[in-house]
């Protein structure tokens, strides 16, 4: 007798059982498509919101403190928001000279750009002969082609367009202060109405417990991320200097803003020095030593120095950080790329309270996932390092054979 193997459940007809879990999938995923649209269409009321709740969550302890040392809520709430303006304004201050330099020297560096990859194209001789003889080939046809008359529209510069967004973003960034300055100034108000739309004592002291981990939980990874980026910042800003790159108070700044963008932002940075470089340095061998110390320092923080502070009960599944990442800066651009991981940290506290969200919560954690009350851990861990060795499919299916029949069956 043939066995026969079913890698997923059959469909009844009668509209129960696996059919009406595909039902209920089927709708979840309809939900999904519209939220998403939702949250692409509404970012600029829902980005400056996103960054006031993130920011709430990890100034409350401070607002708390405060209010035991006898100081009101309202004080504290002004002193928060008016620090926020003072830090982007000395921000903005220590990168305008150098970026306003840079502008005006923008044809010098342009030319000099296009020096260097003029110089790189000279290495292939053979590609440029072929796209010439491909070039030819075409301006002959289109020489037995009607002529057409083309208009190019001139494009944009980079500071036009820079020039266009600010107003939005300075609004975005006024509305982000002032809804975090109501939020910190009703106190209390926010949680109590949270707790208050949950039925039992249970559940109320559950959703209490939620919300004052997830304080917890933002405010050490944000406070430790920020320090460390800090410190690579101030360490990038040492390494241009001994380069004798121009802008290296901006190499620094840059460093410590781009590196709360997993991944993508050391890249952006990598890629940014070593363009620079290009422009004030002769040759092509010591733009790639720039940019290789940039990338060894973003290296060790991301592999050693991040790892080692940062609490492994906040580490996360690299994978699902990088969708992560590209998934909200495809929704938001450069916010929803920095945002990204403090949702994780908030889905991941909330996963540990809401009945159902353990698996997903596991789905999350990084190398050393928290414990699962059942048993599905355990059962999943025997099978994955029994199948670790085997060479396909069919030996896998020998090899967790053995597992199976260990455990008793429900």
């Amino acid at each position: 007798m043939v066995e026969k193997h079913y890698s997923f459940p059959r469909f009844r007809s009668d509209g129960s059982g696996a059919s009406g879990r595909a039902a209920n999938w089927a709708v979840i995923g309809i939900f999904l498509i519209l939220a998403f649209a939702a949250i692409a269409a509404g970012r600029d009321f829902l980005m400056p919101v996103t960054l006031a709740v993130l920011l709430f969550f990890v100034f409350t302890p401070l607002r708390r403190l405060a209010r035991r040392r006898g100081l009101p809520d309202a004080l504290t709430a002004t002193g928060v928001t008016l620090g926020l303006v003072v830090a982007v304004a000395l921000i903005g201050l220590g990168a305008s000279g150098p970026i306003s330099q840079a502008a005006q020297n923008l044809p010098t560096i342009q030319f000099r750009l296009e020096q260097k990859f003029s110089e790189l194209r000279e290495s292939f001789d053979e590609l440029q002969e072929a796209a010439e003889q491909i070039e030819q080939v075409q301006t002959a046809d289109d020489d037995d082609a009607p002529s057409t008359i083309k208009v190019e529209q001139a494009s944009d510069s980079p500071l036009t367009s820079l020039m266009k967004f600010t107003p939005a973003i300075v609004g975005q960034v006024i509305f982000t202060l002032f809804l975090l300055f109501f939020m910190l100034a009703s106190g209390d108000l926010l949680y109590l109405k949270i707790v208050q739309s949950f039925d039992s004592m249970r559940d109320k002291r559950n959703a209490y417990l939620a919300l004052r981990q997830i304080e917890d939980s933002l405010g050490n990874y944000l406070g430790a991320i920020a320090i460390i980026n800090a410190g690579l910042g101030l360490a990038v800003g040492l390494a241009m200097y001994a380069w004798g790159m121009p802008g290296a108070l901006v190499f620094g700044i840059g460093a410590f803003i781009l590196n709360f963008i997993p991944y993508l932002g050391a890249i952006a940075g990598v890629i940014l020095s070593g363009i620079v470089a290009l422009v004030v340095m002769p040759g092509i061998f010591w733009p790639m030593m720039v940019a290789g110390s940039y990338m060894l320092m973003t290296s060790l923080e991301g592999q050693v120095i991040t790892p080692y502070f940062v609490s492994r009960r906040l580490q996360m599944n690299a994978v699902v950080v990088f969708l992560a990442v590209a998934l909200w800066a495809w929704l938001w651009s450069v916010i929803g790329m920095i945002i990204a991981v403090p949702v994780l940290v908030v889905l991941r506290v909330l996963a540990e309270y809401v009945p159902g969200w353990e698996k997903f919560g596991n789905f999350l954690a990084g190398e050393e996932p928290p414990a699962i009350e059942d048993e599905d851990e355990e059962e999943a861990r025997d099978i994955v390092e029994a199948g670790a060795t085997a060479e396909d499919e069919e030996a896998a299916r020998h090899a967790t054979a053995g597992v199976v029949e260990e455990k008793p069956q429900p």
